[in-house]
């Protein structure tokens, strides 16, 4: 199972350089499987099997059992995120410096901007036309951010200090100041530059995902967090048996930047399709809120293995390892979601799947991230709780995960949307 699922989240990561780009993949293999999209702006017309709406770069599937009914199904939901850390051209994307033209960017999310450095990239994301028509955009190697020599700075060895607005802008061509970046982006996708109306297009790593290790026990990919955890989801949502819940799979875009936006985690997308779902079951007013009773969610979101070169910054009684299992993530603060009673929901869906897990907490002195899994329990009030995979090098261009716990995550959540 491992070896398989590994090269079918590399084809999915190889498929997804963009949250824009992972949702359309996500849709495509729903598509595949016999799900049908849903219009947002069109009546739910709610029958046995599956569908999903797409949002810009967030997907939300679900799947409607045969039994399913308002008075006694809930809901079994998924969550996750499709971005990552990256860097994305500003609106006026071209720039030029000492003969250089270069690619003007901002920072999304928090990256290690160091991982940018000498590494081939393209473009992903998406161009809108002036109609409003939106055309997915992906460049094949352009750019790349050089470091500076040695023998330039003798201080890039003792303390690297990148200044993000001067030393993260990459560089495209030189020579050539008739080569204007969008145009070339335009040209790219077979539009003219003229009908370009904007774009939300994104730096990513061309290097592709691979197996590594004398056993080859290592997985190294961009974008693991958390395409591991969207892919695991994917992969649960259409294996898994009916339990007589409707299963949703909710794939949030920004959380990198706090997610608040019409696509993110603390945006209406999910509450908003669930609603329409219960609606178009019968469950209006005080049925809507009963299906919530007996509802719960699992935020998958990539967590931390302890670092060999590190351990210090991790917590001496929890020391979570590559291929042992996915996290169950706990913070007192509830900057994850478990707590008791949904952490007793996870360890039986591991259980029933025949894997394996470890807790995760964090150092007391190293505050810890957080997830799309408290914002869902403030708006939903259901049962939660915080898992996924561990990772070294997270916010990485690439990120280190082992090649057993991916496959296990999927088991557990398929065992989770099965009724475990």
């Amino acid at each position: 199972m491992s070896a398989a699922h590994i090269a079918d989240l590399a084809r999915f990561v190889t498929a997804s350089p963009s949250s824009f780009h992972a949702a359309a993949e996500v849709a495509r293999r729903l598509g595949v499987a016999g799900f049908t999209q849903q219009a947002e702006d069109a009546p739910f017309a709610i029958e046995p099997g599956g569908g999903y709406v797409l949002r810009d770069g967030a997907i939300v599937a679900w799947y409607v059992p045969t039994d399913a009914d308002a008075a006694h199904s809930g809901f079994r939901i998924v969550g996750a995120h499709t971005d990552s850390p990256s860097l994305k051209l500003k609106p006026q994307p071209t720039a030029f410096s000492v003969g250089w033209q270069q690619a003007a960017v901002e920072v999304y999310g928090g990256p290690l901007p160091n991982q940018w450095l000498d590494r081939e990239l393209g473009l992903a994301g998406r161009v809108v036309t002036r109609s409003g028509e939106q055309v997915l955009v992906r460049t094949p190697a352009w750019l790349r951010v050089p470091q500076v020599a040695p023998h330039l700075d003798r201080s890039v060895n003792e303390s690297l200090k990148l200044d993000r607005q001067a030393h993260l802008k990459p560089v495209y061509s030189v020579g050539r100041p008739d080569l204007d970046i969008l145009q070339l982006v335009a040209e790219h996708a077979d539009l003219d530059l003229a009908d370009v109306a904007s774009h939300d297009l994104y730096c990513y790593v061309t290097e592709a995902p691979a197996v590594f290790g004398p056993t080859e026990e290592f997985f190294a990919s961009s974008r693991l967090d958390n395409l591991s955890s969207v892919h695991a989801g994917l992969v649960a949502l259409l294996d898994a048996e009916s339990s007589g819940d409707v299963t949703v799979l909710a794939c949030f875009d920004h959380e990198e930047v706090g997610s608040s936006s019409r696509s993110g985690g603390a945006g209406p997308l999910l509450e908003q399709v669930m609603r329409r779902l219960a609606g178009a079951l019968g469950a209006e007013g005080d049925a809507w809120h009963r299906m919530l009773a007996r509802s719960s969610c699992i935020s998958a979101d990539a967590g931390h293995a302890i670092h060999p070169n590190y351990p210090h910054l991790h917590d001496p009684e929890h020391r979570p390892l590559l291929n042992e299992g996915p996290l169950l993530k706990h913070n007192a603060n509830l900057r994850y979601t478990s707590d008791a009673a949904s952490s007793a929901l996870w360890r039986r869906a591991c259980e029933a799947a025949g894997v394996p897990t470890q807790d995760f907490v964090s150092n007391n002195a190293v505050p810890c991230g957080s997830t799309i899994g408290p914002m869902t329990a403030e708006r939903l009030g259901v049962l939660m709780c915080d898992v996924g995979i561990p990772l070294l090098s997270m916010h990485s261009t690439r990120e280190l995960a082992g090649t057993k716990d991916p496959g296990w995550l999927a088991e557990a959540l398929t065992a989770y949307y099965a009724g475990a």
